[in-house]
Parts: structure tokens; sequence; C-alpha cells
């Protein structure tokens, strides 16, 4: 090997050599871009379920009686981010007064220690859905169930007057919204904060006898539904929270689609679209996994 090539091949080696030998460290996987998750909300976020094929609720993270999921958007979404830390605080029937103090009252008897309990200084990831239950809307959505498809019974109800009193509950829980959301920037101020509306389970349109609900109940249900997503998307940029879009991905897959197709289910709770038995009216498995894909989507288009 003449002189000129030898030199040329050390000193290619030279720069090759290094970058060969740093080359696993150089393919080691990124660490992971949060820390320490937290998810807080009701029974939307927890995917409330009778049983899945992991059994019963899953009681990890808060006591059975809040009927998490085995597969609830927050713990796809902490699975795919690799979280380190990570604390599912999300319970049935939920309201932002259990953000605040323990939840009692649960099926089981047992009780869900304060949602807000769950936070630290070092959260840097939240999620939260809130604000049906305290607007009453399940209870109204309930009262609405009737075993005769004609008139608008709970409609008439609920408008009594010319004042609608589903409005007035969703307007008035505004503020307690932004200010759950004040307190957790309080709590974890280097934390990065989420707010899910709600999927989109209720049409325009009924579909008796399947859902015993009259076609006028449910285009009120309907118009109601979207104001209180509206209200959660108001909370969200008054409390400082970034506005994670589930409703329009979901649009099509209500309550009365075909079981295949739908995200929430309808009374029977028996999904066949996922590996669950739903609480019925709430979401099954591909709504939660609708829920986490518009949720992931939102953190990796930062």
């Amino acid at each position: 090997m003449s002189k000129p090539v030898l030199t040329t091949f050390l000193v290619v080696a030279a720069v090759v050599l290094p970058l060969t030998v740093l080359a696993p460290w150089a393919r080691a996987a990124t660490p992971p871009a949060y820390q320490e998750y937290v998810a807080l909300g009701d029974s939307w976020s927890a995917d409330v379920v009778v049983a899945d094929t992991d059994g019963i609720p899953d009681s990890t993270y808060a006591p059975t009686g809040c009927a998490q999921s085995h597969r609830n958007y927050p713990k796809l979404l902490a699975a795919a981010l690799q979280v380190p830390t990570f604390r599912d605080a999300t319970c049935g029937s939920a309201t932002t007064d259990d953000f605040y103090a323990p939840q009692t009252g649960l099926p089981t008897g047992e009780t869900n220690p304060a949602q807000f309990d769950r936070l630290t200084p070092t959260t840097d990831l939240v999620t939260v859905g809130i604000g049906g239950n305290d607007a009453g809307f399940a209870g109204a959505a309930t009262d609405c169930i009737n075993p005769d498809p004609r008139g608008a019974h709970c409609k008439e109800k609920y408008t009594a007057g010319g004042v609608d009193q589903l409005e007035q509950r969703i307007n008035a829980s505004e503020p307690k919204l932004v200010a759950a959301l004040q307190e957790i920037h309080r709590r974890s101020p280097n934390a990065r904060v989420l707010m899910l509306d709600y999927l989109a389970g209720i049409p325009e349109k009924g579909c008796y006898p399947f859902v015993p609900i009259s076609d006028s109940d449910m285009a009120y249900l309907h118009a109601t539904f979207e104001k209180l997503n509206a209200m959660v998307h108001r909370a969200a940029d008054e409390g400082g929270a970034e506005f994670v879009d589930t409703y329009v991905p979901s649009l099509g897959h209500h309550v009365c689609a075909l079981p295949n197709v739908r995200y929430v289910e309808g009374l029977g709770g028996v999904s066949v679209n996922g590996p669950a038995v739903a609480v019925p009216a709430h979401p099954n498995s591909a709504g939660a996994a609708s829920q986490f894909r518009s949720a992931l989507a939102a953190v990796e288009g930062s």
C-alpha cells in the first residue's frame, strides 16, 4: 500500500471507527417525552366497564367501584408515550368536587381519594375529561327514556316556562371547570394540561325501540350535548389548557350506529366493537381507542 493511500485510509478510519463504536449509543431509544402523567376525569375518561377480557374493572390506580377499563384512553396514552410514572384517577360519576375531596358512595362502598391528590410538582402531563356530571346531563338523559316514542317528554320538562334548565346548568358548570384547570396549574406548574371533550355519542335522530327515546327528545339531547362540549372548549381556553377535540373524529359512531360501528353503547351495554361489556350510554373499547388517538395526536402534534 503506497503512503498516500495509507494516509487516506488512516484518516478515514479515524473518523469511521469512533462512529462505529458509538453506533449502539446512537441507536438507543429516545427517552420518554414525559416523565409523570396523571389522568383526571369522570366515567367517559375512565371508559367505565362492567367487565372486559382482563376481568373485573381495573383497580390498579383507583377502587374497583370507579369501573376503570383496563384499556381506557389514559392507559393507552401512557403506554404509547412510555411514561415512567402514571397515575389514573378517573372515576365513574365524578364531578369537579371529587377533584378536591374524596369521592364516596361508589357502588362497591369504596372511596376514591381526591383526584388532585395524584398531582405533584413534578407532574408534567395531565389529561382532563369532566363536566357532564357537574351539569347533570346523565340524569337528564335517563329522564328521556320512555316507553312511549311519541312526543317530547323530557324536552318539555327541561324547557318548561321557556327556560332551558340544562343549558343553565351547563353554563353554571363552566366556572367550576375553569377553577379546576387553574388549580392543576397551581399544583403542577410545569405540566402540560390537555382538556378532552365528549365523544359524539348522541345522534340528531332517535332509533326507537333500540334506544327508547323519542326523536324529539333525542334531538334535544343532541343539541344540549353540543352545548356541553362547547362549554368544555371555552373552559379549556379560559383555564389555560389545550383543548382536544374527540367529538368530530367520532361523528357517526353514536348509540344508534350499528354494533360494529358505534363508539358509545346503547342501553344494552354489550359491546361487539371491542373486548368489553361497556356500561350503557358510555364509550366502548372502540370509543376509548378513538379518544386515545385524538389525545395522542394532540400530544405528538406539539
